[in-house]
């Protein structure tokens, strides 16, 4: 048996995001996760985990300005103390909610030189990693399609297992979604089992469109029951657009529970 989390930014959005805890409880789900809790404080945020028995499974750490277009801020050199001023802020977030797992978005280093980017982005995950480590939480990187964010800087796999060995921690993982990776680089089941050992979280969504699993071309039926022989225990994040409507398109989701 597979677990689902819902990711609430684009799942149930017919409803107001902090009715969106009850709407996934509602419609049998256990764990929620999506990309940022810092628009809420954490006690109201834990709350609702709370009222609705639901367990937070992944947020990410602050990215920059998202509003303007900032995705990420991991591999600029000049924001190095906002930076780790995000992992403290995520570390206390974490805490509240009893989340295990943060994910760092790299970010685009458009005008850094690249040495220098991947440089910084090593030594702010070597920060991460550790200052997290000592609370037993997990920190997560993840690749991401440059059609959707273009120069992001982490875009593939094995760009991200390079990553995680020049970092040299025990506790940086790596968060595969399923859908930037088909975007990417295809030939997804090797590159899942090449990347197996450092997988911590899977995020799902069918190519085109972002929909639901079964929407398009990515063969999920064999994907999913190979990930659940390899004895998977962790969490896999729903992170699409429902096509019509998020609880008429959670069919799929029933074959694996």
């Amino acid at each position: 048996m597979l677990r689902f989390a819902p990711n609430l930014a684009m799942l149930f959005t017919e409803v107001d995001f902090l009715a969106r805890f009850a709407a996934a409880r509602s419609a049998g789900f256990t764990g929620v996760e999506y990309p940022f809790p810092y628009a809420y404080p954490a006690e109201r945020l834990r709350a609702e985990l709370e009222a609705h028995g639901l367990e937070q499974v992944l947020f990410n750490l602050p990215p920059g300005d998202w509003d303007a277009g900032e995705r990420g801020i991991a591999c600029l050199p000049e924001r190095r103390g906002e930076f780790q001023e995000g992992v403290r802020r995520a570390l206390e977030y974490a805490r509240v909610l009893g989340c295990r797992q943060v994910n760092c978005l790299a970010g685009s280093g458009e005008g850094v030189a690249p040495e220098r980017a991947l440089q910084t982005l090593i030594d702010n995950l070597q920060f991460a990693a550790q200052a997290l480590a000592g609370a037993g939480v997990r920190l997560l990187i993840e690749p991401i399609n440059t059609r959707d964010m273009p120069g992001f800087h982490l875009c593939h796999s094995e760009q991200a297992l390079d990553v995680i060995e020049a970092v040299g921690s025990p506790n940086l993982w790596l968060q595969f979604d399923i859908y930037h990776m088909q975007v990417m680089q295809g030939d997804l089941w090797r590159s899942i089992e090449r990347c197996w050992p450092r997988i911590a979280h899977f995020q799902v969504a069918d190519n085109p469109g972002r929909h639901e699993p079964g929407t398009g071309e990515i063969s999920y039926p064999f994907l999913l029951r190979q990930i659940e022989r390899q004895g998977y225990t962790g969490w896999i994040g729903c992170e699409y657009r429902p096509r019509e409507g998020t609880v008429s398109g959670l069919s799929w989701i029933d074959p694996y529970i």
